[in-house]
């Protein structure tokens, strides 16, 4: 059953396995386990991250395309459910509305790149992407009657998702059920059936031909595959996940903006997780948006405790500063790299394999 759910590709590793399920059983008790507005907040960012990073998975790591439009697509999803909302009122009328006309204008769009584009070469297809996205972006902040401009919009949710509902008098394992609550359980599920869908995608005969594509573009050309097609399939797909994903974030915030959606920066966030997590695992995805979102956010607390632990010892203080979290976070970002190149789910799978010989060995 489990196989099946898995769409057959089990993760192959014990530890593998065994981080995946504190992931998910963490991410699933999260609101009773960590109760707290930031522990909330951190456990629905590393849900929409999840499902944002696999979704550029399918397109980096298993089809082998380069893209800075990814951020695009996202920041789409999420207008679309904020202009409706505030157009339409709050409701679920407006959210599928502002859903569909979003996944409407990023496939619309993906479509176009990958038909003109992906003939190209990579850095040149790359480039392509980069100023497409920038000039999104331009256009978001711009069209401040449309879209909010810089300051973005601020939309109410449906009243089951809204922070103000409280259908149970008393609280639940000690937590007051919300909408907030709602909220997130809707996020979880969402992302669970996604994730499991893009696990099915590269699963399938066509994940098998972008993997070819990925190996040996030339090759799948010769045996008869429409590379062109199948990349803009791809590119089409990817697309269309980081919109839902963009969606999912709206709903949690309440309010799109361009620093929230359409920045590079949060493009850069999403090439570290997957080089943190592994190209091409999609498993990847779930490992490196836990523990790159778990960094960006307690890492600062950490060394917060350990400089007032040392305090009183000579430099060691100054050096582990919360006011230098960012560079610590490089350091651990380049020490994932150096020992993990292949991802931390690589190099999981690896040490399975190597060991399972071993094992087979043994008397």
């Amino acid at each position: 059953m489990l196989n099946r759910l898995l769409s057959h590709d089990l993760p192959r590793s014990r530890w593998l396995a065994l981080a995946l399920i504190v992931v998910v059983v963490g991410l699933a008790v999260a609101p009773f386990a960590f109760p707290g507005a930031k522990a909330l907040s951190v456990a629905a960012k590393i849900l929409v991250f999840i499902l944002l990073v696999a979704s550029f998975d399918l397109l980096l790591g298993y089809t082998g395309i380069v893209s800075f439009a990814h951020t695009m697509f996202f920041g789409i999803g999420a207008y679309g459910v904020a202009i409706a909302s505030t157009r339409m009122g709050p409701g679920f009328a407006a959210v599928a509305a502002g859903t569909l006309g979003a996944l409407l204008v990023s496939l619309g769009l993906s479509l176009v790149i990958g038909l003109f584009s992906l003939r190209v070469k990579a850095i040149f297809y790359a480039m392509i992407t980069l100023a497409v996205a920038t000039a999104f972006q331009t256009l978001a902040s711009q069209l401040s009657d449309f879209t909010g401009g810089e300051d973005g919009l601020t939309f109410k949710n449906p009243e089951i998702f809204s922070p103000s509902f409280e259908p149970f008098e008393h609280p639940f394992l000690g937590v007051s059920v919300d909408g907030k609550i709602f909220a997130y359980y809707l996020l979880f599920i969402a992302v669970v059936l996604l994730f499991l869908a893009l696990l099915r995608i590269v699963n399938s005969p066509f994940g098998r031909v972008l993997q070819a594509i990925r190996e040996n573009d030339f090759r799948a050309e010769a045996i008869g595959f429409r590379t062109v097609v199948y990349r803009t399939w791809s590119n089409v797909l990817s697309a269309a996940f980081a919109t839902l994903s963009g969606v999912l974030l709206a709903l949690w915030l309440r309010y799109v903006g361009p620093d929230t959606t359409l920045s590079f920066e949060i493009m850069l966030d999403i090439l570290l997780i997957v080089v943190i997590g592994g190209m091409g695992t999609m498993y990847g995805a779930v490992v490196g948006a836990a523990l790159f979102v778990l960094a960006q956010n307690y890492l600062q607390d950490l060394l917060k405790l350990g400089a007032a632990a040392l305090e009183g010892v000579p430099l060691l203080p100054h050096v582990i500063s919360p006011d230098r979290w960012l560079l610590w976070l490089g350091v651990l970002f380049v020490l994932s790299v150096y020992h993990f190149p292949s991802g931390v789910v690589g190099r999981l799978r690896a040490m399975a394999l190597r060991l399972a010989p071993a094992a087979a060995h043994k008397p």
